[in-house]
């Protein structure tokens, strides 16, 4: 079955695939809390080190100019780099230049550890890490989640979805921008390339439900595919695919469903428009689908019951106004306005709806 191929052929694809992906996308943090934390280290690091190396100097420096102990001449430097003025004033001359280079270098260093660390703190960047940091914790506290790959149009409506029908997920991308909209909707998001095998076992994929992969490149969905069947090969894979040939490319690549956006509502647009009294349709199973049929003025239902008009259609609900009725029982009678819920084969539906469908001036 080609939507299941987690074997060899699905990781032979993905590494030629995904070495290909390498050479033309650039790498990215997970994180942009992450970076700036890597970024800050990187300059308490170099800060300590300029610090040693300027007291090493000044010992030095010191112990061969005044001709003291390299202890002594150690506390000397140190003691003038902190401008605190415990030890006398050098004698000679060059002495006196290394005094005056290591309390200017000094002090120097002290401003600059100074504005490091308040830049830390005051451009938020402390709580961005803390923040990100509670996210994980909250994500790895996740199991039988779905995972989102992409936070475009399709993948901010399905995380709506998702959060309607009260389902955990995660959301993984890796467009900045991305991360102030899912905070403003209270979304649990890691910045990053969904194609990373780091970044999706960062989103819990082997305690998790399913992956869908929702960006907005079909090459992306296809490297997200392979990268996750690879790592599960049990895991539930929807994808999406904005074009046609692509669809074969999922599921070659592992997507147990492929989902295209643009031929699923063209379809739709084409069905209302056919059938006007539809409200809407759900394709059950190949022969089978559920219809909503408006009952429309002067159709030949009106005044009618539901036993009349079903024949070899399932009347699964009746909905009239505000109020909703499963299964209304069969001496119901019809009103214009009703929306009556049915299940069945085309054949019976397209009967259903030429009687409900209301009378053409």
């Amino acid at each position: 079955m080609e939507s299941g191929l987690p074997g060899r052929r699905a990781r032979g694809v993905r590494g030629t695939a995904t070495e290909a992906l390498e050479r033309r996308l650039p790498t990215r943090s997970s994180a942009a809390s992450h970076g700036q934390l890597t970024l800050f280290l990187r300059r308490v690091a170099l800060l300590g080190a300029s610090v040693i190396g300027l007291l090493l100097l000044g010992m030095i420096g010191l112990a061969l100019s005044e001709d003291v102990g390299l202890w002594y001449a150690f506390r000397w430097a140190l003691d003038t780099a902190a401008t605190v003025g415990g030890f006398p004033q050098p004698r000679t001359t060059a002495g006196q230049i290394i005094h005056v280079g290591l309390i200017v270098v000094g002090v120097g260093t002290l401003f600059y550890a100074l504005a490091t660390v308040a830049e830390f703190f005051v451009a938020g960047h402390l709580g961005d890490l803390l923040a990100a940091r509670r996210t994980q914790k909250m994500i790895d506290s996740l199991t039988d989640h779905h995972i989102v790959c992409g936070f475009g149009r399709v993948g901010r409506q399905v995380a709506r979805d998702l959060h309607a029908a009260r389902g955990s997920y995660v959301v993984v991308d890796a467009n900045p921008d991305s991360r102030h909209r899912a905070e403003a909707l209270g979304v649990r998001l890691i910045e990053g390339d969904a194609t990373d095998d780091a970044v999706l076992e960062q989103a819990g994929i082997q305690r998790a439900r399913s992956i869908i992969a929702c960006a907005d490149s079909d090459a992306n969905n296809v490297f997200i595919t392979l990268t996750a069947r690879e790592l599960r090969a049990d895991i539930v894979i929807v994808a999406r695919a904005a074009n046609e040939d692509t669809e074969k490319k999922l599921k070659r690549a592992g997507a147990d469903r492929v989902i295209s956006p643009y031929k699923a509502s063209g379809t739709e647009m084409a069905r209302l428009a056919l059938h006007p009294q539809l409200s809407g349709v759900v394709d059950v199973d190949v022969e089978y689908r559920l219809e909503e049929i408006m009952v429309g003025d002067g159709s030949e239902a009106v005044s009618h019951t539901v036993g009349d008009i079903r024949g070899g259609a399932m009347i699964v609900g009746l909905r009239r106004g505000p109020d909703f009725q499963p299964q209304p029982p069969a001496e119901t009678t019809l009103i214009p306005g009703d929306v009556i819920v049915a299940m069945g084969t085309p054949t019976t539906l397209e009967r259903l709806e030429a009687l409900l469908q209301a009378e053409l001036g």
